[in-house]
C-alpha cells in the first residue's frame, strides 16, 4: 500500500485541538444499576498526533469513541473536535472513521463506493490516491460483497480516508488482516500522519500501539490510568525484568534487593520487576550462584497488565487524573 507525503493544502486546517474531553461522564443503565462507562475523562489530543487507545473489553473505549464521533452525547462535561462540537465537525467533513460495524454493500464495486463517498465531502482525496493508500487499486472493479475479510477492512479504511479528514478514528483497524497486510496498513497510517492528519486508534494488539503511536492512553473502568509515550509507560512499570531459577531456595527477602519493585514466583522460577536491573543483578551475584538468569526490558504488556488487572493499585487510584504524565 504505497503512501503519500503530500502536505495538507494551506487554509484547509480548522482551528482548535484535534480532540478535547473536559470532565466527560457517560452512564448507562437504570436507577440502582448504573455503570459509568466514561467516568470524568479529561483529555486533549494535539494536531498531528498518532494516539493509541488501549483497555480491556468494557474499559470504556467504544463509549469514548462514540462520544468523540457524536454518536452519543455525554451526561456531563464537554467533547470538542477541531474547534467544533463532534456532530458539526463530522458534518463539515473534518473527521473520518473506520468502525467495525456494518455489512458489505451488495452489487457495488470498490471504485464506485469510494467515488460515492468522496463526492459527499467538500475537498476529498483523489479517488485513485485513496485506493492506492488503502491498498485497493487493483481491486477497484471488484464487488465489495465478494471481498475477503481483510480486503473489506481495507475498504472501510478507504471510506474513512475518502474525504481527506483532519482527524481519522480507527476502531480495531487491523482485525482480519494478516501480518503482511498489517505492516502495509501501518505504513499507510504513517503516511497520513506525515500529511498532518491526527490519528486516534483503538487496538488489542499492544505491539501495534508500541510501534506506531506517539502517545498511548490506557483506559480502565471508564478512567484514564496512563497517558504517555510507550517508552514513558514502560519506564513507569519498572525499567527491567530479572528472572532466575530458585533451585529449591526461598524467595524471601528478594523484595528488598536494590531497585526491585515487584516479586512474582512461578513454580521454581522467580521474576523481579525492577527500575534498576543492574543493581539487582549485582546483588544477586553477591548472594551466590544464580541459575538460569535472564534480564529483559519491561514490555507494554507488562504495563497494561499492571494497570488493568483486577485489584490493580494503579487502576483503583486513577481517579480523574493520569497515572503517568
Amino acid at each position: 500500500m504505497p503512501g503519500t507525503t503530500a502536505t495538507r493544502p494551506a487554509g484547509a486546517v480548522s482551528a482548535g485541538p484535534a480532540v478535547e474531553f473536559d470532565a466527560v461522564v457517560k452512564t448507562f443503565g437504570s436507577a440502582g444499576r448504573t455503570v459509568r462507562a466514561v467516568d470524568g475523562i479529561d483529555l486533549t489530543v494535539g494536531r498531528g498526533e498518532t494516539v493509541a487507545l488501549l483497555g480491556r473489553n468494557g474499559a470504556g473505549k467504544s463509549t469514548a469513541i462514540g462520544l468523540l464521533l457524536g454518536l452519543d452525547v455525554p451526561d456531563s462535561g464537554r467533547v470538542g473536535l477541531l474547534g467544533r462540537t463532534p456532530d458539526r465537525a463530522v458534518r463539515a467533513g473534518l473527521v473520518g472513521a473506520m468502525l467495525q460495524d456494518g455489512r458489505p454493500i451488495p452489487r457495488v464495486t470498490v471504485g464506485e463506493l469510494v467515488h460515492f463517498v468522496a463526492a459527499l465531502y467538500p475537498r476529498p482525496l483523489p479517488v485513485a490516491e485513496t485506493l492506492a493508500l488503502s491498498g485497493l487499486a487493483e481491486h477497484a472493479r471488484r464487488r465489495v460483497d465478494k471481498l475477503s475479510g481483510g480486503q473489506i477492512q481495507r475498504v472501510r479504511f478507504a471510506v474513512a480516508l475518502a474525504g481527506d479528514p483532519e482527524l481519522i478514528v480507527l476502531d480495531e483497524p487491523t482485525v482480519a488482516l494478516d501480518v503482511d497486510a498489517r505492516r502495509a496498513f501501518w505504513v499507510s497510517i504513517r503516511s497520513c500522519a506525515q500529511r498532518g492528519t491526527t490519528v486516534l486508534f483503538s487496538t488489542h494488539h499492544l505491539e501495534e500501539a508500541d510501534g506506531n503511536a506517539d502517545r498511548i492512553i490506557v483506559l480502565d473502568r471508564g478512567r484514564i490510568v496512563a497517558d504517555g509515550s510507550g517508552e514513558v509507560l514502560k519506564r513507569s512499570a519498572g525499567g527491567g525484568v530479572v528472572s532466575f531459577d530458585l533451585a529449591g531456595r526461598s524467595a524471601a527477602g528478594l523484595e528488598s534487593l536494590p531497585g526491585v519493585t515487584v516479586v512474582e514466583v512461578h513454580g521454581d522460577r522467580v521474576l523481579l520487576r525492577t527500575d534498576d536491573s543492574d543493581a539487582a543483578v549485582v546483588e544477586l551475584a553477591r548472594m551466590g550462584a544464580v541459575r538460569g538468569l535472564q534480564v529483559s526490558r519491561a514490555t507494554l504488556e507488562d504495563v497494561f497488565l499492571a494497570l488493568t488487572s483486577p485489584g490493580s493499585p494503579a487502576a483503583g487510584a486513577a481517579g480523574h487524573g493520569n497515572a503517568v504524565a
